[in-house]
């Protein structure tokens, strides 16, 4: 695994190592903006807590990838996907935490890039992912990665106060 690079047009995406924790990292972890429609913005992220959370992978067939830039090979965010392999299924997230690459098309990039790696797989037949109601750009990737609406948690959340849908997505491989 350690060898295994996806490249798209804009962004690689290659494994998570240990020496991607860095102070920059945690540092978007950490950011309110970054963090702003995730369930991260109740923590508090240190060494140990990535640490914790790189080694969750560990023995799983579950990926968690950097997202670096192709030209400079810098990291600008990180992608997940959860497999169960007995169901065919993987559910897919992202995080773009370089802020300065935001708008860019870096983001819907690796996203294309993971999602059609994903369903390019024998073992995959179903992608799954979803977002916050009032994230609209996270919607927006994932309408043009090809998703459809599959479901929708009414007030399931509340972000700054307001009570806000998740929305949950899917995409099947092509027959």
């Amino acid at each position: 695994m350690s060898d295994f690079e996806i490249r798209g047009s804009k962004v690689l995406l290659r494994p998570f190592f240990l020496e991607d924790i860095t102070d920059r990292y945690i540092g978007w972890l950490n950011d309110p903006m970054v963090a702003r429609f995730s369930n991260q913005r109740f923590l508090t992220h240190d060494r140990a807590s990535c640490l914790r959370y790189l080694d969750s992978f560990s023995g799983t067939d579950n990926l968690f990838l950097s997202v670096c830039h192709l030209d400079t090979d810098q990291a600008i965010g990180t992608m997940t996907a959860y497999v169960s392999s007995h169901h065919g299924t993987a559910d897919v997230g992202i995080m773009i935490g370089d802020t300065s690459v935001w708008g860019g098309g870096y983001g819907q990039d690796a996203w294309n890039t993971l999602v059609n790696w994903l369903l390019a797989q024998a073992s995959i037949r179903k992608l799954t992912a979803g977002a916050l109601a009032c994230n609209m750009a996270m919607i927006g990737i994932m309408e043009r990665s090809g998703m459809q609406l599959e479901a929708v948690r009414k007030s399931q959340e509340i972000v700054e106060g307001v009570p806000q849908d998740i929305l949950y997505f899917t995409r099947f491989r092509d027959v």
